[in-house]
């Protein structure tokens, strides 16, 4: 990463166009990519030998739980200020907080999504998926929600706000 002595505006802005939306949110997006490096590398790490590391499991397990209810309220705020982005980053943000929603309920408030309906807790909190060296983060009697895609699936989304995609502040929202 180049580091520019003294950026204008407009070049903070081309480095990281959710500073105009956020200069707070901006860095809460940018903690939750470095925590979703240090979860993919915990993975990496637990089934690199012939043996599973569970330590390294257990932690990148613990870290995508808080991981997830991050990711979801950085993207539920984004959401809820729909006139500060466009048609299309809206778009993406808003199937995003469908996928998070569907990992964060389970974990979070220990109910089915969608429903009062609750998520036993007679059971791990993810599943582990070996072959693929990654956790399963959702209601296990649901579908496998993969912990590597929704980690990449956010670091796309949020990767892919350009600037003319950022129309107001946060703060503009509540005008």
């Amino acid at each position: 990463m180049d580091v520019l002595i003294n950026p204008t505006w407009e070049q903070i802005l081309e480095r990281d166009p959710t500073i105009a939306f956020s200069f707070y949110l901006s860095g809460r997006k940018n903690v939750l990519l470095t925590i979703a490096e240090e979860i993919t590398e915990n993975l990496d790490q637990a089934f690199s030998g012939t043996v599973m590391d569970g330590g390294r499991l257990q932690c990148a397990e613990s870290l995508m739980w808080l991981w997830t209810l991050g990711a979801y309220e950085v993207v539920r705020t984004m959401c809820q200020a729909k006139g500060c982005f466009s048609t299309k980053a809206l778009e993406r943000l808003t199937q995003l907080k469908k996928t998070l929603a569907t990992v964060r309920m389970p974990a979070a408030k220990m109910e089915k999504p969608g429903r009062k309906a609750p998520v036993t807790s007679n059971r791990s909190p993810s599943g582990v998926d070996v072959p693929n060296k990654d956790l399963l983060v959702n209601d296990p009697s649901a579908p496998d929600v993969s912990a590597r895609f929704v980690l990449k699936e956010f670091d796309r989304v949020v990767s892919s706000i350009a600037k003319g995609d950022v129309l107001g502040s946060h703060e503009a929202s509540y005008s």
